[in-house]
């Protein structure tokens, strides 16, 4: 099987959010998961259908995986799963884990279950800056330079505070 690169999304908003992204840094390898990368820890407002709930932290990892697309989304799952989170809440609700599948090599692909690369990547801060961070040259399968993308987004809209390293 090919080794692929990708990056993924991490985020918390319930409980120890430090602790849980610390713990899907350690989670992942046991689902065939490599971190070779991991970007600073920032403090995002909520966007999406419920915005009235905690502050996130989030940050972005770069992966090496043998695993296929949905294979990667499960791992993810599985995690994610591992730290507590209930699937059958509302969508966008607080939890104290979530891992976003964002790119993964140049692979284009939609399915029920997944789409690569991720619908929201170009337009949320909270997920480019720190995808940036690990790589300034980061483009879309399509040619989307993402810096550009990033600096399209509003100055005023999403806040993302870098707060420092994943301690």
């Amino acid at each position: 099987m090919p080794e692929r690169t990708g990056y993924l999304g991490l985020g918390s908003n319930v409980g120890d959010s430090e602790g849980h992204l610390r713990a899907a840094l350690q989670l992942l390898p046991t689902h065939g998961v490599i971190v070779i990368a991991v970007s600073s820890t920032y403090v995002t407002e909520p966007v999406g259908e419920i915005l009235d709930q905690p502050d996130f932290l989030n940050a972005a990892v770069r992966v090496r995986t043998e695993l296929e697309p949905e294979e990667l989304l499960d791992a993810c799952k599985a995690v994610e799963a591992e730290r507590g989170r209930q699937f059958d809440l509302p969508r966008h609700s607080p939890r104290p884990l979530d891992v976003d599948l964002l790119l993964l090599d140049q692979i284009e692909l939609q399915t029920d279950r997944l789409t690569l690369p991720h619908p929201q990547v170009r337009n949320r801060r909270f997920v480019l800056a720190p995808l940036l961070e690990l790589d300034p040259g980061l483009t879309l399968p399509d040619g989307t330079v993402l810096a550009d993308a990033l600096a399209a987004l509003p100055e005023d809209e999403q806040r993302a505070e870098r707060r420092g390293p994943l301690a």
